[in-house]
């Protein structure tokens, strides 16, 4: 017996653009993809049956996925966003008041050049403090939370835990923390989303070797 008769959806593109796909485990570019069921009759579409759910289709794998996919940052997006995390947190914890001490103004350049901002120096980091400074301690607040508020999501907890100890590392270059850097540093933590108590327990651990 042949079968006649069936549901068809029927996609068109709406959209294109670049992710990170999670079949290839890189970035691909993508299509999304919209479509109407109809009831077809030996191959001619017929009935509406109402909308599929948007997809999103890799381009290389032709793999589907559902919207949220478009979430994850791409390789490229995602290294930027840890750039501009690093640079935050060294200015944070400068801030907070290492300016003075030249360990800690060489630690904190490090810092940025090893995340990504190979020509970083301190006279340009020490600008850009100034400039950020000029506007109120509240603004190099919300500087940090919004560089690392939207990243901490896509880092693990290794990774997250990586840049707060990098900060009390810069915070360590001119000998036990200031209550202003540990005020910062518990700032940090709460911004990557660690729970309190892992906060506190990596700022001690990281000053005991001091």
């Amino acid at each position: 017996m042949t079968w006649v008769a069936g549901v068809r959806t029927v996609w068109r593109v709406v959209e294109d653009g670049e992710f990170y796909c999670p079949s290839c485990g890189g970035d691909r570019c993508y299509q999304r993809l919209e479509g109407r069921r109809r009831l077809t009759v030996l191959g001619v579409p017929l009935l509406p049956r109402g909308t599929a759910v948007p997809v999103v289709e890799c381009s290389f794998c032709r793999n589907r996925f559902t919207l949220q996919s478009l979430g994850a940052p791409t390789t490229v997006r995602l290294s930027l966003m840890l750039r501009d995390a690093v640079q935050t947190i060294a200015l944070a914890v400068l801030a907070a008041g290492g300016t003075e001490s030249r360990a800690a103004r060489e630690a904190a350049v490090e810092s940025v050049r090893t995340g990504g901002n190979p020509d970083c120096t301190e006279e340009r980091l020490l600008t850009l403090l100034d400039v950020v400074t000029a506007e109120g301690r509240g603004a190099l607040e919300n500087e940090l939370r919004a560089a690392l508020t939207p990243l901490a999501p896509h880092l693990a907890t290794v990774g997250r835990e990586t840049l707060l100890r990098e900060a009390a590392r810069i915070a360590l270059a001119d000998g036990t923390y200031l209550a202003a850097e540990s005020t910062a540093l518990a700032e940090i933590g709460n911004a990557l989303a660690l729970a309190p108590t892992d906060t506190e327990r990596l700022i001690t651990e990281a000053g005991q070797g001091v």
